[in-house]
């Protein structure tokens, strides 16, 4: 049987990190009332037999702060890639412009601002749980160093209150991100 090695503690870190990370993406993609390209990476196009995201069938691009344009590189899939972004739930009305879609950006409303704050906050309890996995992970593998003696119990004990304190440190960066997000969000 292979020897249990020492965790690192770094490794940990760095996949709590990654789930901050995925919680700011996903921000990204959530509508504040300004165009943004990532507004429509949700949005996936039935192309070629598959289901793909849209940027990889046409250019999405802000010209205006209240428009995005999608120019669809194959004429054949405008209709896929309207219906699609009709279809995503965004609540987005593209208008059809040869090649081109032209997507105007609504104002939010305060009722579909709460929703999407609600959505937001849906968003950073996904990551809470992320960061709370890797805590656990973290603590297992502590617990089986120790009991196959890699480390001590001072070791095990002081880890472990490391393991913590990176845990504590990356909810505390989610809160503040789902903090600010929500105040852009309200923001009209």
């Amino acid at each position: 049987m292979a020897a249990t090695e020492k965790p690192v503690l770094s490794r940990y870190r760095d996949r709590m990190d990654k789930a901050v990370q995925a919680l700011k993406d996903e921000f990204a993609s959530l509508r504040t009332g300004r165009a943004s390209a990532s507004l429509l990476d949700p949005v996936h196009v039935e192309a070629y037999g598959s289901a793909m995201p849209l940027n990889q069938v046409g250019a999405v691009s802000v010209p205006e702060a209240r428009m995005l344009m999608v120019s669809v590189w194959d004429k054949g899939l405008v209709v896929s890639v309207e219906k699609a972004i009709r279809n995503a739930g965004l609540g987005l009305n593209p208008v059809v412009d040869g090649q081109n879609l032209r997507i105007p950006i609504p104002a939010l409303t305060e009722e579909r601002r709460k929703e999407i704050v609600k959505v937001a906050h849906k968003y950073a309890e996904q990551q809470r749980v992320a960061v709370r996995n890797v805590r656990r992970d973290a603590n297992d593998d502590l617990r089986k160093a120790e009991k196959d003696g890699a480390v001590n119990q001072d070791e095990h004990k002081r880890m472990e209150g490391e393991v913590q304190k990176i845990t504590d440190e990356a909810i505390k960066r989610i809160d503040e991100a789902l903090k600010t997000k929500e105040q852009e969000i309200m923001h009209v």
